[in-house]
């Protein structure tokens, strides 16, 4: 699994659309609108680094109304939804 967090801009007015549309894109997690320097930030989960680069530098960048974008991607994943899930691999 490689995960990222996309930082991104949007023209003014176009928050809400540009979010909405961002969330249906497949890997992307979540969408938050945030206060700050960005407008927007995404949670991408996908299976391996072809398709973060599709779907980074393709498809989201499709969505008309973003401006700016930065992605971070992570090297590590430290929380407690990623360690419930790897330990109920098969106990449903």
């Amino acid at each position: 699994m490689v995960s990222a967090v996309v930082l991104l801009n949007v023209e003014p007015g176009q928050v809400n659309e540009v979010g909405a549309r961002l969330a249906e894109l497949k890997g992307i997690s979540e969408v938050f609108s945030v206060g700050g320097r960005f407008d927007l930030v995404a949670i991408i989960r996908v299976q391996d680094n072809d398709t973060m680069a599709q779907l980074v530098t393709e498809r989201m960048h499709s969505v008309p109304g973003i401006t700016n974008s930065e992605t971070l991607i992570a090297f590590r994943v430290f929380s407690e939804h990623d360690l419930a899930a790897m330990f109920s691999i098969g106990l449903e």
